[in-house]
């Protein structure tokens, strides 16, 4: 008896599972957001200990130096912005780097890669290195994928290391701002390369001859080497991406209409082939946290006809799990 009144609420505990294995596509994880950088913001150059300058060098942004004093080669450095050393201001800033490191350094889920970047294209995420380094050799490619709001944060236990000549390509929105590097112990860039983003070196970072920085280099504890180069920081706002419903402009084709001064309006009909531009509700993808493809045909690649769509199969699954149930009981 016991074995056939469990096997009455089997229909519907099947029913259960099925609806919650439809629901699962339309979750998605939600986007991460940039590290906190704090007072260390306006920074383009922070050290622990000291900074050391060879050759003509130009930093757009602040340069910082806590608990160490020494600048040296200063005098052949052209720094367009403060100069903090040993003070209030580079101290706060060395604490908010403390804070951002840490942050970085704890942020999942995790998807480790091989070292070598170059040569590849990686898109929104958080990365760590199955060696504990990382190594660019030629183009890292980062694909924001049309959101300037993505974020990408390499997390390596030890080095990084980019190769003379190596770059950073930044593609379809995406941003120096929100690319982050946490960095278990030092970092070191190649001859004439280009790099890209915040470095947060727990140790030191060294800048080789003509190495081009677009965005931070802050060094916990050692020192910030540089030998001839530019290093530009500068102000990252959160971009609405309103942009994308530009499409609507589309409609622009109303102005079809100017045929209606045409004698025959009965041509002027053919205007009615404009609602064409309706596809435009395909900028749904600013709907967060819903995937933006493998929508049923004919629901417009809305998430909400999708999530509507679940519900009711998982209604009807629920009613037909009843009534086998009920039927179930009338004949025991």
């Amino acid at each position: 008896m016991k074995t056939l009144k469990r096997m009455r609420h089997a229909p519907l505990l099947l029913a259960l599972l099925l609806v919650a294995m439809m629901a699962v596509p339309t979750m998605s994880m939600a986007a991460q957001p940039p590290v906190n950088l704090g007072t260390t913001s306006s920074f383009a150059v922070l050290a622990g200990s000291t900074i050391t300058n060879t050759g003509p060098t130009t930093i757009n942004g602040d340069v910082g130096l806590h608990p160490g004093t020494a600048f040296t080669g200063r005098a052949s450095v052209t720094v367009n912005g403060a100069v903090h050393l040993t003070d209030a201001v580079a101290l706060q800033a060395k604490n908010d780097l403390v804070t951002a490191y840490n942050d970085a350094a704890g942020r999942t889920p995790v998807t480790t890669i091989a070292t070598e970047l170059g040569g590849r294209t990686l898109t929104p995420g958080v990365y760590d290195s199955e060696s504990g380094t990382f190594l660019i050799t030629g183009t890292l490619t980062l694909d924001a994928q049309g959101d300037p709001n993505a974020v990408f944060i390499f997390k390596t236990a030890s080095t990084l290391k980019t190769a003379s000549g190596s770059s950073v390509s930044l593609l379809n929105g995406a941003r120096f701002c929100r690319i982050f590097w946490k960095v278990g112990s030092s970092a070191t860039l190649g001859t004439n390369s280009h790099f890209v983003g915040h470095i947060f070196a727990y140790q030191s970072i060294s800048a080789t001859t003509g190495a081009t920085v677009q965005g931070q280099l802050l060094a916990r504890n050692g020192a910030v080497t540089l030998d001839t180069n530019t290093i530009t920081n500068g102000p990252c706002e959160t971009v609405t991406p309103t942009a994308s419903p530009s499409p609507t402009t589309s409609p622009s084709p109303t102005t079809s209409p100017s045929p209606t001064t045409s004698p025959s309006p009965t041509t002027s009909p053919s205007p009615t082939t404009s609602p064409s531009p309706t596809p435009s509700p395909s900028t749904t993808p600013i709907v967060p946290g819903l995937p933006t493809t493998g929508y049923p045909p004919g629901s417009g690649g809305s998430p909400w006809l999708l999530v509507a769509g679940v519900f009711a199969a998982g209604v009807t699954l629920l009613f037909a799990a009843w009534r086998l149930s009920a039927a179930s009981r009338r004949h025991n």
